[in-house]
């Protein structure tokens, strides 16, 4: 039998791409998204659902569109994570919410930090997270507070308006930024010139899946661009002209990708229409039919940067880029700005570790306290889940140590506590399958007591799921949660191990040997071991990460 040709019109379903002409949600998700727009549901949480309760929402609202607005049902007390992946959404639900504040760039006032915490005493438990991303996730927040936690936000410059959801999320930037000496320039003003022009904007409320954006002048390239959707690199080109390096594509997740240079030189003064332009892209020729495929790294690893350039300069920029220069090496392999460092004007950036940057309300109204003390009330989160206090006098320096470390902030952690990082997990995240935070801290707090002498930078990543909230993949040793079988065959929690992850030069994910997993239980004995023989086997100024990529697979198992 012959097949007809096709004779209709109609354009074909392919993987969704508007630009193409399909237009036709291919997925609930899509569905959702076509039928109002997730900017609208702020509206209807305030005239409706904070007045009505939590009953009253609009299931496609609930677990879609409040994401627009920062807000993420958390997961129920109590259930395992042998069952996150066998029950349904509202099974896994609690009736309280995870709720972002964004901080893009990181830029905070101690009056903004007093009122952040002030939200977690008064509505979030006390508990609050600094992330990976440079927000702070609140959790246990009602609906009918949501108002009014956005007044207060509103009221010192803050939102959670495109915190979550599938629109341009946090825009990272360096926490010294302006700061520093060494730095190639200061990406503040286009930071905030992208947000003011762009969060909140119809023309962005609508895109394939979540958009990860970084800007940044910063020497140790600390927003980690290499792992975002579309970064904004420091460089300077040969005219001597201090500019951008422009890359697309990077993510973790369950298909890690690095991003790739497009090689183009954007001066300052375009960085917003470039990054609109970008962004344009994604929105039009990004995958949606499947949700799995609709990131921009996907689009990246079918096009490459040639293709993307040439769709960018001439269909959306409407001119041609100059070729650019790659960006330097990353000065420093800790991008963490814990530490003191100095201020260009003669004052001190003090940086200190949280405990897997979970925190207190209370705890951050303190430091907002300690910022004016010490400083002169300019506070900002890092990439790490680190706070750093600036403009810190030298005389006051050390007194200013002292009195974090009466909270047990670490301005001088030991390798383990400055290197480790955890994602929210099972605690309340409803994708996680283990319990993470304080999981890590007390593996931290064990590697302290068996390896006191440990003196060399060691990232070790905890996470709850595949997800990479935490992002294992470019972690000296990387934890991904999973049920696994202990000695009595027995499922348990437990982690798949992924090994030698890095950023910068020579960038790799990190290694998997035969699916090793190791249950919760036995993280610390895993760990001593391999670094143990770490210690033993490594040569002078060896990372582990290059340990790791010469090492015997019967070393690191």
């Amino acid at each position: 039998m012959t097949t007809p040709p096709r004779t209709s019109t109609r354009p074909q379903r392919g993987q969704g791409q508007w630009a193409l002409g399909y237009r036709e949600p291919l997925n609930p998700n899509e569905r959702m998204k076509k039928d109002s727009d997730g900017l609208e549901v702020r509206q209807r949480i305030i005239d409706i659902y904070a007045k009505a309760g939590f009953d009253s929402i609009d299931p496609g609202d609930l677990r879609g569109r409040m994401r627009w607005m920062g807000l993420y049902t958390q997961r129920a007390q109590g259930i395992p994570g042998g069952k996150t992946a066998v029950l349904e959404p509202e099974e896994l639900e609690d009736s309280y919410f995870m709720m972002r504040a964004r901080i893009d760039g990181g830029q905070l006032t101690s009056d903004a930090l007093r009122v952040i915490g002030g939200i977690s005493t008064d509505f979030g438990r006390d508990v609050a997270d600094v992330t990976d991303r440079q927000n702070v996730q609140y959790h246990w927040i009602r609906i009918e507070d949501v108002p009014e936690i956005w007044r207060r936000l509103e009221s010192v410059g803050l939102s959670t308006m495109e915190a979550c959801g599938d629109v341009p999320r946090v825009m990272l930037g360096c926490p010294l930024a302006g700061i520093l000496e060494d730095e190639v320039l200061d990406a503040t003003g286009v930071i905030a010139d992208t947000v003011a022009k762009y969060v909140g904007s119809p023309e962005f409320s609508n895109l394939p899946r979540k958009w990860k954006t970084s800007m940044s002048g910063c020497v140790d390239h600390c927003t980690e661009p290499e792992i975002d959707d579309v970064s904004f690199l420091g460089v300077v080109n040969e005219d001597g002209e201090a500019g951008y390096d422009l890359w697309v594509g990077g993510g973790l997740s369950t298909n890690p990708m690095f991003a790739q240079r497009i090689g183009v030189f954007v001066r300052p003064d375009q960085v917003t229409d470039v990054w609109a332009a970008c962004t344009s892209v994604f929105r039009d020729y990004g995958y949606r039919r499947q949700r799995n495929r609709a990131r921009i790294k996907f689009l990246m690893a079918d096009w490459g940067p040639e293709k993307f350039r040439q769709v960018l300069q001439d269909e959306y920029l409407h001119e041609a880029l100059p070729d650019g220069p790659p960006p330097p090496p990353a000065k420093h392999d800790q991008r963490d700005h814990v530490g003191v460092s100095k201020q260009k004007d003669g004052a001190n950036a003090v940086g200190f570790a949280l405990r897997t940057g979970r925190i207190s309300g209370s705890l951050l109204t303190t430091i907002a306290d300690l910022a004016d003390e010490y400083g002169q009330g300019r506070i900002r989160t890092t990439t790490q889940q680190k706070l750093v206090i600036l403009d810190v006098p030298d005389e006051k320096v050390e007194a200013l140590v002292e009195a974090l470390a009466v909270h047990d902030l670490q301005v001088r952690p030991s390798a383990f506590r400055r290197g480790t990082m955890a994602c929210t997990g099972l605690e309340f995240c409803k994708l996680a399958i283990v319990e993470t935070k304080q999981h890590a801290q007390d593996l931290y707090a064990e590697l302290e007591k068996r390896l006191p002498d440990f003196d060399v930078p060691i990232g070790i990543n905890v996470n709850g799921c595949p997800n990479s909230c935490a992002r294992f993949q470019t972690a000296d040793i990387g934890f991904k949660g999973s049920m696994v079988k202990d000695a009595n065959g027995e499922m348990v929690e437990g982690f798949q191990v992924h090994l030698g992850g890095h950023l910068g030069v020579e960038a790799t994910f990190g290694r998997k040997f035969r699916g090793h997993k190791v249950t919760k239980a036995e993280t610390a004995d895993y760990c001593e071991r391999v670094l143990r023989g770490f210690q033993e086997r490594r040569t002078d100024g060896e990372s582990f990460a290059h340990y790791v990529s010469r090492a015997d697979e019967d070393w690191l198992l």
